[in-house]
């Protein structure tokens, strides 16, 4: 951790004020750090301790109009959406100033989002920071924006059409909690090397890695006012400006089900384009002929950052053969499982989000309990961590069998450090079971063979699936999600796509006599 002398581990209470004093609290509108227009400020909360971090501007519908007006102003009149050049300049900019400042960027996600340190150096920071903003820059040279088509036309004159790609115009950014600056990170690299002007509105529960962008865009960057504009808020009304404003023309969201289906109905009436990255309930299929050895990491794996992963394999289908042994592996690997300050290098389990996330896994767990379940381990609060631990909002790693797919803890998206394990007795059946959910964001397969691994991948309706440890992570990589995971892919030229318009440009030429 950064400024802390060598062999010293703080804890989250020394962190977080420390990085309570550092923190950027105004907000990015129009080139300008701001604070909101009523003066009104919002706690910062930190998951580990339950203390409050700091303050942060609390925007009202006024500074929304503004942030909104700017974006739109900046892609009307600005040059932003046709000078490539300047656009590839400016994330190059923006991610140099990111990594002068990685390390408090990492003491600052360890503090407000609650995840373990070494969380950030993966996924969570160091992963998205490698290649999140580099590879949209790439693509501003590497990418087809024209094509041409021959043919067609009338009376034997030569037709000739252009199918261009342009930016689709204001983005709309929202971003949740879990891995926020990665979600962030792969939000704005294409949206802004495609040409768009963006809004970006994180969520309240981790605001300062946003407004730390939004500083070091105004402080160490080219890019024109008004193109970024970062506006923090607790107000869902506020929020929700976003997905009706008429000059909002693209709603990029990550975030719950529930929420994806509002927005789709809020912008409806303005025919907004939409990519939403929802939920999951992803199964990991464990064969018959699998290596015993992979089971328990691939079932711990579900507790990293306390369960709070979209794609988390939260459902785990054991063949038969293997289901008893495998059940009594990952209940004690579970009760091992380190949970604690999320500062200590050693900790795998920190918090998860809010006294309110930690309500609603408990009561999850509670439900399944009085439906019958059993519990092998956890199930409940963690008990014994040091007291100044005693306010975070932590939850014991579970697992959960003596239960079909069809019970709500193995339906539902539960976001906590909870695994449902089921049995089945066949290939067909595995494949039946996994594919019986709303979701469809991600799924994992274990075999020593990798054509039936691959079989097993091609019959799994998701988006994304790995076999036997197969990472699909990556900018290059699109991600996303079948059925009420969502609609469209992040990352990949895919995901590249999402933020183009199409259009078809037809040009006559009279063929010489």
């Amino acid at each position: 951790m950064s400024d802390v002398a060598a062999g010293s581990v703080e804890t989250s209470v020394e962190l977080g004020e420390r990085v309570g004093l550092r923190a950027e609290r105004r907000m990015l509108i129009g080139g300008e750090l701001v604070e909101a227009d009523s003066g009104a400020e919002f706690d910062n909360v930190s998951p580990a301790t339950g203390a409050v971090l700091g303050g942060t501007a609390a925007a009202g519908a006024r500074d929304m109009d503004c942030a909104i007006g700017a974006a739109r102003l900046a892609f009307d009149a600005g040059d932003w959406s046709t000078d490539s050049s300047l656009r590839k300049r400016c994330l190059q900019q923006l991610q140099a100033a990111i990594e002068a400042e990685r390390e408090e960027l990492r003491d600052e996600l360890v503090a407000e989002v609650g995840c373990p340190v070494m969380t950030t150096q993966s996924a969570q920071l160091d992963w998205p920071l490698a290649e999140s903003l580099s590879y949209p820059a790439h693509l501003i040279d590497a990418f087809e924006w024209e094509r041409l088509l021959d043919g067609g036309g009338l009376f034997g004159d030569r037709n000739i059409r252009t199918v261009v790609k342009e930016p689709v115009g204001v983005v709309a950014a929202v971003t949740p909690s879990n891995f926020p600056i990665e979600v962030i990170l792969n939000k704005l690299g294409p949206a802004l090397a495609a040409g768009n002007t963006v809004v970006l509105k994180p969520d309240p529960h981790t605001p300062w890695n946003a407004t730390r962008l939004g500083r070091l865009i105004k402080e160490r960057t080219d890019i024109p006012r008004g193109v970024v504009n970062v506006v923090t808020t607790p107000s869902n009304e506020v929020a929700g400006m976003l997905g009706t404003d008429p000059r909002v023309d693209l709603v990029s969201f990550t975030g719950s089900t529930a929420v994806g289906r509002l927005l789709m109905r809020q912008g409806a009436d303005t025919m907004k384009r939409m990519f939403l990255e929802l939920g999951g309930k992803s199964a990991a299929i464990v064969l018959d002929d699998a290596n015993p050895a992979v089971i328990v990491p691939t079932a711990v794996g579900v507790c990293v950052h306390a369960g709070q992963a979209c794609a988390a394999t939260s459902r785990m289908l054991i063949h038969r053969s293997l289901y008893d042994q495998a059940v009594a592996d990952i209940t004690d690997a579970y009760r091992a499982v380190p949970v604690g300050d999320p500062v200590d290098p050693g900790t795998f389990v920190g918090p998860v989000i809010s006294a309110a996330q930690k309500d609603r896994v408990l009561a999850a767990i509670d439900e399944a309990r009085a439906a019958g379940a059993e519990i092998t381990v956890g199930g409940g609060p963690v008990e014994g961590l040091p007291g100044h631990l005693a306010g975070g909002h932590f939850v014991a790693p579970t697992v959960i069998v003596g239960v079909d797919n069809s019970a709500p803890i193995a339906q539902r998206e539960v976001f906590g450090p909870v695994l449902v394990l089921i049995p089945f007795d066949d290939d067909d059946e595995a494949v039946r079971i996994a594919n019986d959910s709303v979701f469809g964001l991600a799924g994992a397969v274990m075999s020593r063979s990798a054509e039936r691994g691959m079989s097993i991948a091609r019959r799994v309706r998701t988006g994304s699936f790995g076999v036997n440890g197969g990472m699909f992570y990556g900018a290059d990589a699109p991600f996303g999600g079948y059925k009420s995971s969502g609609v469209g892919r992040q990352c990949g030229i895919e995901g590249f796509g999402q933020y183009l318009e199409t259009k078809t440009i037809a040009r006559r030429e009279r063929r010489q006599s």
